[in-house]
């Protein structure tokens, strides 16, 4: 690590068992979560002067499987502009150079908390149709593009007290491909797909399924599919039944006064277990349970413009990988001046 560069741009500072070496700009560190891809802190932004959400990336050069996570999460962070998805405010590492490179920060909006957390609130329909109305917005933002989430869940869609929604986490969303054959266990259990457990190629309302187990959630509190280790042969009986599957959620969901019959409507059509009798993005925008919110301006929003053509082709050696993420913080710093990146609005003009 470069001592001239850290120290004049640069502190570090232990969070839980990792030390974040950051910039000075942003102080008061606290951790709010972690994962798979790294621990995240709440910080305060000097430059900006808001709160903000530091996410560093836990060792993305470990394998390839996580320094091509790293990159596509990078690449589409970039890429997307849209109120329901998580803005990226900044991108940066403390090492001087592609040899000394090993950490990646990503600086992103602060939100209020996560859907796991509203789960257990009591919702009117009021607050659960605006909610699903700005997922769908999000996702049909992505599918414009061709990008596909593949791992929605509570944990992955974040919220305000006023309601506002994003989401975030794309180290697993991807670029449509039609032969595409997806791994069964790459989607939390709970919220997959009948296609995605068979291992079936698959297309954007795989999202749209991920979306109906949410909302069942929000109804019910709690979990509406735990997750089992099904057979295909099972599970191909249930795709000659469709219908079984939303009985059983009926079965298991007190409706009475939690859920009108639009609602109702809509999340049968979501939890549809063919896909190609599944409710489309556009359909579920225009149901009488979410179209109340309709605003073309959120709606249908330009698509966003993938840059890396090649972003799902890619196959490279680690130190690859390595090179090309470095490429991408690099881009970022020479394209940023005074805490925003030139072109890109800040998470204030988005609001």
């Amino acid at each position: 690590m470069s001592d001239s560069k850290c120290d004049s741009q640069f502190y570090s500072v232990q969070v839980a068992d990792s030390t974040f070496t950051v910039l000075k700009r942003y102080q008061q560190l606290k951790p709010i979560g972690s994962g798979a891809q790294g621990i995240v802190c709440a910080a305060f932004d000097t430059v900006l002067g808001i709160n903000v959400a530091v996410k560093k990336l836990s060792r993305p050069f470990q394998n390839q499987t996580h320094a091509k996570r790293a990159y596509r999460e990078l690449v589409l962070l970039k890429c997307v502009n849209h109120k329901n998805i998580i803005s990226l405010l900044n991108v940066f590492t403390p090492q001087k150079s592609l040899e000394e490179f090993q950490d990646v920060y990503l600086v992103m909006e602060l939100m209020d908390a996560n859907l796991c957390q509203v789960i257990h609130m009591e919702l009117d329909h009021e607050r659960m149709s605006y909610l699903l109305y700005q997922m769908l917005c999000g996702i049909k933002h992505l599918h414009s593009a061709g990008i596909i989430h593949r791992d929605l869940k509570p944990s992955n869609i974040v919220v305000k007290s006023d309601c506002t929604l994003k989401i975030l986490d794309f180290g697993l969303a991807r670029t449509a491909c039609t032969n595409f054959m997806m791994t069964p266990y790459v989607v939390t259990r709970y919220y997959r797909a009948p296609e995605v457990i068979l291992g079936m190629g698959y297309k954007e309302n795989v999202d749209i399924w991920s979306v109906g187990c949410i909302m069942g959630e929000l109804v019910k509190g709690c979990v509406i599919f735990q997750g089992t280790d099904h057979t295909g042969d099972e599970v191909m009986e249930s795709l000659e039944t469709p219908e079984n599957v939303f009985s059983a959620l009926l079965f298991m969901v007190s409706w009475e006064k939690s859920c009108s019959s639009q609602a109702r409507d809509l999340l049968s059509k979501m939890l549809v277990v063919d896909p190609d009798k599944r409710i489309s993005v556009d359909e579920a925008l225009r149901h009488p349970y979410i179209t109340v919110w309709y605003d073309p301006a959120e709606a249908e929003a330009p698509p966003p413009q993938i840059y890396d053509a090649q972003l799902e082709e890619r196959e490279h050696a680690i130190e690859e990988w390595k090179e090309l993420i470095y490429k991408e913080v690099m881009d970022w710093e020479e394209r940023s001046k005074n805490g925003v990146v030139k072109d890109q609005p800040s998470a204030q003009m988005q609001q």
